[in-house]
C-alpha cells in the first residue's frame, strides 16, 4: 500500500506542477482513489503537497530546488566518478544489479563493459539507453508511467516485479542524507522501487557524494542503517555512524 500511495503523490506532484492548484475531487478521479485516501496520502507523507480547503497545492517554501537531469549530470562529475570507481571493484561476474535513477550512478556504466556474465535492473531511462550500448550485459528495463523530470519510469506493479528478481546487488543513489530524517529522493515515484530492490538484494550500497549531506528531499524512502555498504567522500560520515538501533554498514571512504 505504501507504494500504491507513493504513485498517488507522484501522479498528483506532477499534476501540480503543470497547472499549480488541483482540486481534492479531481486529484481523486486523477488517481482513480476516493477524496478520503487522497487526504489520507498527504497528511501521513511529510512532502511538499498541502491540502488547503478543498484544493492541493505544492508548498513554495517547503519545495528544494527543481530537479534536472541534465544539470545534475554535470553536477560533481569527478566525485561520481571515482565513488563509481570504487563500486565497480565489488561487482563479480553473474551479478544481477539494481541500478536506480539520476545521475550519480551514471558514471558506472562505463566501467560494466568488462565483465562477460551480468544483469542490470533498472526503471531508469537513461541508464536503459547506456546499458543497451553493452552487447553483453542483459537489460531488464522495468516500465510504466513515465516521468520525463528524472528520464524514469514508475508503476504500482512494479515492486511486485522487482521482489521477484534475483538481484544480487542494489545500487542506490540519493538526493539528501540526514542523520535524523534519513534518506530521501525528489520524487515519490522512485520510493516503491528502491524500497524493493534493498528488500530483494543480496547486498545494499548506497553512493552518495558530499553534497547531498545534511539535506532533506521530499521523498524518505530510508535510514543509513538499511544499507550494508555506505561508498561516499564525505569524510565525516564515519563521526556519525552508527546512526539507528541497528548495526551500522561498512563505510567506504574516498
Amino acid at each position: 500500500m505504501q507504494g500504491r500511495s507513493s504513485l498517488r503523490l507522484a501522479t498528483i506532484e506532477d499534476a501540480l506542477i503543470r497547472q499549480g492548484t488541483l482540486r481534492l475531487r479531481d486529484a481523486a478521479a486523477l488517481c482513480g482513489v476516493s477524496e478520503m485516501t487522497i487526504r489520507r496520502d498527504v497528511t501521513t507523507h511529510a512532502g511538499p503537497i498541502r491540502l488547503l480547503g478543498g484544493c492541493l497545492i505544492l508548498n513554495q517554501p517547503a519545495m528544494p530546488s527543481p530537479y534536472d537531469l541534465n544539470e545534475q549530470q554535470s553536477t560533481h562529475h569527478q566525485a561520481k566518478r571515482k565513488l563509481c570507481a570504487r563500486v565497480a571493484s565489488v561487482i563479480e561476474e553473474g551479478d544481477t544489479l539494481f541500478i536506480d535513477c539520476g545521475t550519480t550512478l551514471m558514471p558506472l556504466i562505463s566501467e560494466l563493459d568488462v565483465f562477460a556474465e551480468l544483469t542490470v535492473v533498472t526503471y531508469a531511462l537513461n541508464v536503459a539507453n547506456a546499458i543497451a550500448r553493452l552487447p553483453r550485459v542483459r537489460l531488464v528495463l522495468l516500465g510504466g508511467l513515465y516521468y520525463a523530470s528524472s528520464q524514469s519510469f514508475g508503476s504500482d506493479t512494479m515492486s511486485d516485479a522487482i521482489q521477484r528478481l534475483g538481484i544480487n546487488k542494489a545500487l542506490i543513489s540519493a538526493a539528501g542524507v540526514d542523520m535524523q530524517r534519513g534518506v530521501s529522493c525528489f520524487h515519490f515515484h522512485e520510493v516503491g522501487p528502491k524500497q524493493a530492490a534493498m528488500k530483494a538484494a543480496q547486498r545494499r550500497l548506497l553512493v552518495v557524494d558530499a553534497s547531498k549531506f545534511n539535506v532533506v528531499r521530499p521523498a524518505y524512502f530510508a535510514t543509513l542503517d538499511d544499507f550494508d555498504v555506505v561508498v561516499t567522500d564525505e569524510p565525516r560520515l564515519g563521526d556519525w555512524l552508527p546512526c539507528g538501533q541497528g548495526p551500522a554498514p561498512e563505510l567506504v571512504l574516498l
